[in-house]
């Protein structure tokens, strides 16, 4: 293994000679140059821009087919595939004008087409639409997207919940790599920062075909921050203030990148005290610290590309226990609190073979998790380590037909090393083999279709006394799954998309459902595991349909997921150590729902959108009763205008945001109902040139009104807790 990973290191210097190169003009429908526009291959990792004639170029290129992104603010995206020659290529490119958002590059898919031809629908969102919401964690703006929802505690910790579906069950991909990070906890959270990410990709449903065990209820997927340009560098710092947390969080990022070489790091730190509800008191111990690193370096020629990444991340958490007790702006953690510290190591490399290529993605997670409960010594201390690799071979293009056939694997090991233990000591080893193939013809429709299998293996050690809290006996299992996926679009006109897709997908229990025995803290449940659980099997239909012209987009989106040998936790009747014992058992499930929204741009009012969505989910189980953690049904509303102050204030936007969240009656036996509430929030934004300084800045006023609110999904519900009052979130950000 350290012999191939010094290969993709070095990248077959014996092939470094061939200099092979695009160059072109960027113009409008005009015939005019366009300055400044964004030129990217994304597997190269590698861009450049045009200059005062609208040309570019791009050297020391790979012979082969090449994916190039071009994109200009205002200006619709293009991405063109050109089969590399050796020498010189030439590619103009023309851009129409658009005043929707432009269209994106899906890499958590297998062909990595824009969306507008990609065969599944996947959410897409750059982290700058987000932080412009003026939300104060990474997971409180994906939940922002429709569809995507989160289990909070406080301010601090949050767990996605895509369709109703969350924990095990939602797989999270940083850096090409999937995180690991015991997300078996309810006050586990994410331990990523959203500083040095690019963007993130959400798919809503099972993508077991692409990724494996625990896709079953859908993906994130993050994109990295993007290397600088070749030949150039750039220093950038950004600074946002948050008035209900007395926050701050300040990062801080240089990259540089030559013809072949590219180097980029960042720095972030993230610290709030205990977060206000409505009317003034603060929730005690939901302050928190975050320190996060992030650094990466990369290289291509004309034959291969590597890129290797790391990121650190330190998070001290304090735990609410106390409800609002100790009034106080501290931003010290108090007992009880979590560190955790996660390592994330990932290496990418493509090797170009004419007209096919391989795709490598290497990974190791290492994520440390303690809790201190009245003192300085953990008294759970938990290290999760995981090595993962994933191959993917693409096939020649054969005429309209795309292939790829991969291989995907796993080695997980988790060990204990203080006095409580939550799950036990444990090895879990994964493989998984799979193909699928892409057809497109007319130019307007498209078949993709995939077969995969896995194989799981879990085996845990021994620990405690038999018949004592804490005891967990041998787990040795195996767990086999194929699953497929079938996916068909097509233009039905020339503003109108249908989308049809079915996939199944597969989750092996996890430790704590095998093993459990004991109090679980957080949930004051007395948990009981069950070694003989199956694998949970899932069948999704998809139905999307999308209308778009100049003026109008419209999207309805449908599913119906049907869930066989669901785990949940059903309580048993009995007491033990004073608290009720809940089990963990089976039930076929179903959930069923979807998305709707609208975006309309009167003409010819060209600074005023209107964007409206509405999400709604049911999950039941087989005999009627319904799922837990289900989110209530959503209904956002936002009006946006975008302006320019003369010539010191550009690409100016204000938004006013009413956002209602409806009853939830539709609860699981140890549930209690939730009431509606409707937030109203305001954002101000744009860019600054003052001078020879130039700088973004965005104000965002969130529930403005203070409404006093407990959202369904909020961990502090059962205590009576609200959810965060008015906060106000000022953000600037500097390219130096």
């Amino acid at each position: 293994m350290k012999k191939f990973i010094i290969m993709l290191l070095l990248g077959f210097s014996a092939l470094l000679h061939a200099q092979n190169k695009i160059s072109g003009t960027v113009t409008d429908s005009s015939n005019n140059p366009i300055i400044g526009v964004s030129i990217y291959a994304p597997e190269l990792h590698k861009g450049t821009t045009t200059d005062l004639e609208g040309r570019y170029s791009l050297t020391n290129l790979p012979v082969g087919v090449l994916k190039l992104l071009f994109e200009y603010v205002g200006y619709s995206n293009q991405v063109k595939t050109i089969k590399v020659k050796l020498n010189q290529n030439d590619l103009n490119v023309t851009l129409e004008q658009t005043i929707f958002e432009m269209d994106a590059v899906i890499v958590s898919t297998a062909f990595n087409k824009i969306q507008s031809q990609n065969v599944m629908k996947v959410e897409h969102k750059t982290i700058k639409e987000l932080q412009q919401k003026g939300t104060a964690t990474l997971i409180e703006g994906l939940a922002t997207i429709p569809g995507v929802s989160q289990v909070s505690t406080g301010t601090s910790i949050g767990k996605p919940v895509i369709r109703g579906l969350s924990g095990n069950r939602v797989l999270v991909y940083s850096q090409g790599v999937r995180m690991e990070n015991q997300q078996f906890g309810d006050e586990h959270g994410l331990g990523l920062n959203d500083a040095g990410v690019e963007s993130v990709e959400v798919i809503k449903g099972p993508a077991s075909l692409l990724y494996g065990s625990d896709a079953l209820g859908g993906v994130l997927y993050f994109n990295p921050e993007k290397f600088a340009d070749a030949n150039t560098f750039k220093a950038n710092f950004s600074q946002k203030l948050f008035s209900n947390t007395l926050g701050s969080n300040s990062s801080l990022g240089l990259k540089t990148s030559t013809e072949s070489w590219k180097f980029i790091t960042r720095g972030s730190f993230n610290t709030h005290s205990d977060y206000r509800i409505a009317g003034g008191d603060r929730v005690t111990n939901t302050r928190y610290n975050e320190t996060d690193f992030k650094t990466g370096i990369g290289y291509s020629d004309s034959s291969f590309s590597s890129v290797l990444r790391y990121n650190y991340n330190k998070l001290d958490l304090g735990i609410p226990e106390d409800g609002i007790a100790e009034q106080t702006s501290s931003k010290n953690t108090t007992f009880p609190r979590q560190g955790v510290f996660n390592h994330l190591l990932s290496l990418n490399s493509v090797i170009y073979l004419e007209d096919s290529k391989l795709d490598v993605d290497l990974g190791y997670v290492a994520n440390d998790r303690s809790e201190y409960e009245d003192s300085d010594v953990a008294g759970l201390h938990m290290k999760l380590k995981t090595f993962n690799y994933d191959a993917k071979y693409y096939l020649p293009k054969m005429g309209k037909l795309e292939s790829i056939f991969g291989i995907q694997g796993m080695h997980q090991t988790n060990t204990n090393l203080g006095e409580e233990y939550l799950i036990p000591d444990a090895t879990t080893n994964d493989f998984g083999v799979f193909g699928t193939i892409n057809y497109e013809w007319d130019n307007n429709s498209a078949l993709q279709a995939g077969l995969r299998f896995d194989n799981r293996k879990i085996t845990s050690t021994e620990n405690g006394i038999i018949g004592e809290e804490g005891y967990f006996r041998a787990v040795d299992r195996s767990f086999d799954s194929f699953n497929a996926s079938l996916g068909y679009k097509m233009d039905l006109a020339d503003d109108l998309t249908l989308r049809l897709n079915l996939a199944s997908g597969f989750r092996a229990p996890n430790l704590a459902e095998l093993t459990s025995n004991g109090v679980h803290e957080g949930t004051n449940r007395y948990e009981i595991g069950n070694s003989d659980l199956k694998t949970e099997q899932n069948v999704q239909s998809d139905i999307n349909l999308e209308y778009n012209n100049s003026h109008l987009e419209f999207f309805v989106n449908g599913f119906y997921n049907h869930i066989n040998n669901y785990i949940y936790t059903s309580p048993t009747g009995t007491i033990q150590d004073n608290n009720d014992v809940f089990s963990y058992i089976q039930n076929n499930a179903m959930l069923y729902g979807g998305e709707i929204g609208l975006h309309f741009h009167p003409h010819p009012l060209d600074w005023l959108h209107y964007e409206t969505s509405f999400e709604t989910v049911t999950g039941e189980k087989q005999n009627g009763d319904y799922l837990p953690l289900i989110p209530a049904n959503n209904w956002s509303n936002t009006i946006r205008t975008e302006f320019k102050i003369k010539n010191w204030f550009e690409a100016g936007y204000a938004t006013l945001n009413f956002t209602s969240t409806f009853n939830q009656k539709n609860v699981s036996g140890f549930e209690t109902h939730s009431n509606g509430y409707t937030l109203v929030n305001l954002g101000f934004g744009g860019t600054v040139k003052l001078g020879k300084t130039v700088f973004d800045v965005n104000l965002n006023g969130n529930n403005l009104f203070d409404k006093r609110y407990i959202a369904h999904l909020s961990r502090l519900k059962n205590d009576g807790i609200p959810n965060i009052g008015r906060n106000i979130v000022l953000g600037v950000n500097f390219d130096l």
